[in-house]
């Protein structure tokens, strides 16, 4: 087997682990592979500052990272850490805006990454694909709003 064929399979293999894309298929697993590619960080890399244009998102394989918010003192404050199989900034892929908030590599980690060219690539060559990934994405993200919502709700 050849080093891409490899790669895609690795990737295949690490999305399917990942639990966040549960509506696709074995087969559907495998054409989304091709679109995402795999980095890694050391403890305490910043993988991209708040303001930054949105690039990409990422899915953490192994490791944490540390999501971090400019206070109103122009403070970095934690306000999350993720371990594997949670996703990161696929708001501003999604939207187009602006980093919301900075990721930092809490310890060495590995992160499957979807660029935004590679995602409007997906969205031409395989729209059912796309649609799918995109749709896991809005689900991941209201249940993190629903959750921020009970916390500011129990905190009134």
């Amino acid at each position: 087997m050849n080093e891409d064929l490899q790669l895609i399979k690795a990737i295949r293999d690490k999305l399917m682990d990942s639990g966040l894309f549960n509506l696709l298929s074995p087969e559907e697993f495998k054409g989304a592979a091709g679109y995402f590619n795999i980095s890694t960080f050391e403890k305490g890399t910043t993988i991209f500052l708040e303001g930054d244009a949105g690039t990409f998102m990422s899915i953490i394989d192994s490791g944490s990272v540390s999501i971090r918010k400019l206070n109103a003192s122009e403070q970095n404050v934690e306000i999350a850490t993720l371990r594997k199989g949670r996703a990161f900034g696929e708001m501003a892929v999604l939207d187009g805006e602006r980093r919301s908030a900075s990721c930092i590599a809490a310890s060495d980690c590995h992160l499957l990454n979807l660029s935004k060219d590679s995602l409007d690539k997906m969205v031409q060559d395989t729209p059912r694909i796309a649609a799918k990934i995109i749709r896991c994405l809005a689900v991941a993200m209201s249940k993190r709003l629903r959750m921020v919502d009970g916390k500011l709700l129990s905190q009134s």
